[in-house]
């Protein structure tokens, strides 16, 4: 399981470092099951409800390239969600959830069972640690959380 966590963890940070403009995020709670384990990452940058296809089609686009195989699109205004498995069976999912907060969560298959460490990777916004949940998201970017017309942030328009 420590080790399928581990990989988790990589497979976010490539999620992560896709993303440009870079997006704000905190871990979520890791979640083990009898031969799994979740590991979660909520975007604490603002998606506005007009940026939020930017940011499936950035995801949607790395998701393919690294050869990820789509399982299922919800396509909701509101509440969407895309969800994908990797390679080697690790599922990967992006829901955007009440208010636009953004989650990535990333299930292993089923492993060995194990203790499971935190994870090492430090952060990229402030989680109070008496907070008894994720707050919702309350960074801004001028990119992200902006209220115009979508655009291409591929070829800048």
């Amino acid at each position: 399981m420590q080790g399928a966590a581990e990989h988790a963890d990589r497979i976010l940070d490539g999620i992560f470092a896709a993303i440009e403009p870079d997006v704000r995020w905190v871990h979520g709670p890791t979640s083990v099951g009898s031969c799994t384990v979740t590991r979660r990452r909520t975007v604490m940058t603002v998606v506005s409800a007009q940026r939020r296809g930017n940011l499936l089609g950035v995801v949607d686009r790395y998701w393919r390239k690294s050869g990820y195989r789509l399982r299922a699109i919800n396509k909701h205004v509101d509440a969407p969600a895309m969800y994908a498995e990797t390679q080697d069976g690790f599922v990967v999912s992006l829901i955007v959830a009440d208010k636009g907060q953004v989650h990535f969560d990333v299930d292993s298959p089923c492993v060995q069972e194990s203790e499971v460490a935190d994870p090492t990777r430090q952060a990229t916004a402030f989680l109070d640690p008496e907070a008894e949940a994720i707050p919702r998201p309350n960074i801004h970017s001028d990119f992200w959380s902006a209220e115009g017309p979508e655009v291409d942030v591929t070829s800048g328009r």
